[in-house]
């Protein structure tokens, strides 16, 4: 058994971050300024996307991002219930509604056909207040965005990409964040596959939008500091809407211009790691390992390793099951974790929104049995090695 706990998720930060950040700490300018600025050039620039606005973190960006797309009180929103909490809840900040649409059984994507379904069901019972869908990239694997927009114009829908975990993914050979959407957020998250310890982005191709995040980003000024520090008059501005306090300062921007030029070192060692669990798995009757669908490169962002009958360690209630398989692995010093009890389960959209359970069949089945394994750059081979052992022993009932 492994000596030392392996933690289920760590940043790679070194030299490079240090060097950028000191750089910040020595120039004095320590919030939003030149480094957040190149940081939005930079990340546009890798994504192909015309406009990019750096904002507090990914829920910051899926708040501004409706807000600026006009979506507002009582409004609908189509989404994903297998997300993270930001995903509706940026929803609810706008006291407008999500609704939940089942997911496909291979990627755990929102289905395209289900979207279609309960995007006309939506338009009959709440007509013009039916606004936006959030397509989320689930663990870096990205949507079926062609069949989803295609879905989306149809029905009159902007289209949000919430790609909190698919940087640096590709759809069809173009970067997730090109903006084909009406708007996309990212988010660099401390467990992120590229970190600012906590930060967003939004990129999108229609620069209204991208000025009217950018506003809302700092208590709805026209222009901040280090922009106002150009001109004579450099105290003058404008509140033009109420904004909010979500701007990204240059100490955080720093870490994630390094962590830019590290990207794809980075990902390729994911993907390394991605394809040895893949290989190791295989042969495995009891373990469904994740799918990566041939017209994607999957940022794996998370492995979603999901459980048979003959993997249960804890009889044959899936969902209890599962858990024991987590508790086994830890027992054996490998963190892992479970990506995501769907939303409508949680007790406040069952309570306050009316979700219930078979809403969202496909969801509710799958993460009875999903269990979440190491996955990030620092992972030596050695530490691969582990996780996979580990995972064997469990699967087999060794001691």
């Amino acid at each position: 058994m492994r000596a030392t706990f392996l933690p289920f998720a760590r940043p790679d930060v070194g030299a490079d971050e240090l060097d950028e950040v000191r750089e910040v700490l020595e120039s004095g300018w320590l919030t939003t300024g030149p480094k957040a600025a190149r940081f939005e050039s930079e990340f546009a620039a890798r994504v192909g996307a015309p406009h990019a606005v750096a904002v507090a973190s990914g829920t910051a960006a899926l708040h501004l991002a409706l807000v600026a797309l006009g979506v507002g009180r009582d409004d609908v929103v189509l989404t994903t219930p297998y997300t993270f909490a930001a995903t509706a809840e940026a929803v609810r900040y706008l006291d407008a509604r999500p609704l939940f649409v089942d997911v496909e059984p291979d990627t755990l994507n929102l289905s395209p056909a289900a979207l279609d379904d309960a995007a006309a069901r939506a338009r009959r019972v709440h007509g013009d207040r039916l606004r936006a869908v959030i397509a989320v990239h689930l663990a870096g694997h990205p949507c079926d965005m062609d069949g989803l927009t295609a879905v989306a114009g149809r029905h009159g829908l902007a289209v949000v990409e919430d790609a909190a975990h698919a940087f640096p993914a590709t759809y069809r050979g173009r970067p997730v964040g090109t903006a084909e959407a009406s708007v996309a957020c990212f988010s660099f998250y401390a467990t992120k596959a590229l970190t600012t310890g906590e930060g967003g982005m939004i990129t999108t191709a229609d620069a209204a939008v991208a000025e009217r995040c950018r506003m809302l980003t700092l208590h709805g000024i026209d222009r901040d500091v280090w922009r106002r520090g150009g001109s004579r008059a450099s105290w003058r501005y404008e509140v033009v809407a109420p904004g909010y306090k979500a701007n990204l300062p240059d100490l955080a921007a720093a870490l994630g211009l390094a962590q830019l030029r590290r990207a794809d070192l980075m990902w390729k060692r994911r993907s390394q790691i991605a394809a040895r669990y893949a290989e190791a798995f295989a042969a495995e009757a009891a373990l469904d390992p994740p799918v990566a669908r041939p017209d994607v490169e999957h940022a794996w962002q998370l492995y979603l390793l999901r459980l048979r009958a003959g993997a249960r360690a804890g009889g044959s209630d899936p969902e209890q099951a599962r858990d024991a398989f987590v508790e086994a692995l830890a027992r054996r010093n490998i963190g892992a974790s479970v990506h995501f009890k769907p939303l409508h389960l949680h007790r406040y959209y069952r309570e306050r929104h009316g979700c219930r359970p078979g809403d969202c069949p496909v969801a509710e089945r799958e993460w009875r049995r999903e269990v979440s394994l190491p996955l990030y750059s620092r992972m030596t081979d050695s530490d691969v090695r582990d996780v996979i052992r580990a995972v064997g022993d469990v699967v087999h009932g060794r001691a």
